[in-house]
């Protein structure tokens, strides 16, 4: 089985606002629920999970019955943070799916999400056996000199140009067999990595010596993080109504 598992846990603080970025509304519908319709009407999937804000658990079943997902079949409460969300959601699942399943793991403010990169994940994951990272190279790439945050102080400049054909930028969503991901989230706790690299899973793989593979992505799939991404998603949708 495809089991989708959307990270809905997540409080926007980036954005602002009182409602979480996953939960406004635009044009009508949560951001949460566009995401998750991309998973609900692709062929492969076969059941969702999302891992919510605990307040919002009840919202997202509102939401399956309104929108009628007949794949969401489970929520539960995430955490603080990606890693510790994934790590919720892993475990939740340990009982009730194999360890020969594929996991996709999405971000629930990333709704650009589309069939092809969904299907190709999948296809990925299935040909090495342990997971698929989607990517896309369409960036210019410069090397920063100085290491001050953010890039833009005006003493941080680059010298060097860093050919694109050997870089990857990393994306969700991410597809794993549900074997790999549960044994390396269990190294990572039995030998303290998790606490020391960044809270990301592609992080602690590379900390724990595992091997990535890449499957397509997109320059639109971004995940919505700031007011301008929020009201490009809504044009975005507002030209595709207008296209019907």
């Amino acid at each position: 089985m495809n089991i989708a598992m959307i990270l809905a846990g997540g409080v926007g603080s980036r954005l602002g606002g009182d409602i979480p970025k996953q939960f406004i509304e635009v044009c009508g519908r949560p951001v949460l629920a566009y995401t998750v319709e991309a998973f609900d009407k692709h062929p492969d999937i076969d059941e969702i999970l999302v891992v919510s804000l605990g307040t919002y658990i009840d919202h997202v079943w509102d939401m399956k019955e309104k929108y009628s997902f007949t794949k969401l079949k489970w929520v539960t409460e995430g955490g603080d943070t990606f890693q510790a969300s994934v790590m919720k959601g892993i475990d939740f699942l340990r009982d009730k799916i194999s360890r020969d399943d594929t996991v996709l793991i999405h971000f629930g403010a990333s709704p650009f999400v589309t069939g092809e990169i969904i299907s190709d994940a999948i296809r990925v994951c299935g040909i090495n056996g342990t997971n698929a990272i989607s990517t896309t190279d369409y960036y210019l790439l410069a090397g920063v000199k100085h290491s001050t945050s953010p890039v833009s102080d005006p003493e941080n400049h680059s010298d060097e140009y860093i050919n694109r054909d050997t870089i990857a930028v990393m994306n969700t969503p991410h597809a794993f067999r549900y074997g790999f991901v549960d044994d390396l989230y269990r190294e990572g706790m039995e030998t303290g990595m998790t606490d020391k690299v960044e809270p990301h899973t592609t992080t602690l793989m590379y900390a724990l010596g595992k091997r990535i593979f890449f499957s397509k992505g997109s320059q639109t799939n971004i995940k919505i993080t700031t007011r301008e991404d929020l009201e490009f998603f809504e044009n975005y949708i507002r030209g595709k109504g207008s296209k019907v």
